[in-house]
């Protein structure tokens, strides 16, 4: 198992499409975006003033005496929390959609099923490297995201921000649980698939859901609170404990040979 996981891995860091797409995404959303809010906010907070309906509805806790920080808490601790339940799906969509029907491409598909695994094995190889791959890369996002933003909250408004407590439960339990979800989804998606392209269609009904969080969040409709993120990350974690026994228990060679 420990041999499949490696070769994966090795050949997603090999392939400079695909780790050029796997970077782009996590980028994106934790450096690129953050970094306009906190200049527009520095350089031009007239054009902050659509943040006003969410401060708002904050609590008066983590209101801030200053208009800026208040607004760059509101980015850091509710608005950016939500892209960590983006990035894990685009990034298992990644590698996970070539799980099989890249071998199949590559015609090693009969030498895998060849190795000294039961089927059940070789399924855990394929979702615990793209497992290890999509928590690497949102913990690696997440380390960066704090060290630039803090350093540009410090360097723009004279002190420092402290993440909010959700970010243990979306690190910890919810990046976690929705990326195997997304993972074992679309594993199986790329067993019965044709190419590549096939089995990644299956990550876009799995990101409508996060997407359509995300307008909320922007649009003041909803601001997800800690208890709020607990219960979502409970309800994933179940969720991803049964999708990968049922995943499990539907797996068979006949899938894999059509």
């Amino acid at each position: 198992m420990t041999a499949i996981i490696r070769k994966d891995l090795r050949g997603i860091a090999a392939n400079k499409r695909l780790f050029s797409a796997l970077l782009i995404v996590p980028i994106v959303l934790t450096i690129v975006l953050p970094t306009i809010f906190i200049l527009t906010l520095h350089f031009a907070p007239t054009e902050a003033d659509d943040f006003q309906r969410l401060l708002q509805m904050l609590p008066v806790t983590e209101q801030h005496g200053d208009f800026s920080k208040t607004v760059a808490a509101l980015i850091l601790n509710y608005i950016l929390p939500v892209f960590f339940l983006m990035i894990p799906i685009m990034t298992a969509s990644i590698m996970a959609a070539s799980s099989f029907v890249g071998e199949k491409e590559k015609h090693t598909l009969e030498t895998l099923l060849y190795c000294p695994l039961s089927l059940k094995q070789i399924f855990r190889s394929k979702v615990l490297a793209s497992f290890l791959l999509s928590m690497t890369v949102s913990i690696l996002s997440f380390l960066a995201m704090i060290v630039v933003l803090e350093t540009e909250i410090f360097f723009t408004f004279g002190g420092f921000l402290l993440p909010d407590i959700k970010w243990l439960f979306i690190m910890l339990l919810i990046s976690p649980a929705i990326s195997l979800i997304a993972i074992t989804s679309i594993v199986r998606f790329s067993a019965k698939a044709q190419s590549v392209e096939e089995a990644q269609q299956g990550a876009i009904f799995l990101i409508l859901p996060v997407l359509l969080l995300v307008v909320g969040q922007f649009t003041g409709v909803l601001l997800i609170s800690t208890w709020i993120l607990l219960a979502i990350g409970v309800v994933c974690a179940l969720l991803a404990w049964l999708l990968l026994k049922k995943a499990m228990g539907k797996f068979h060679y006949e899938m894999l040979l059509k």
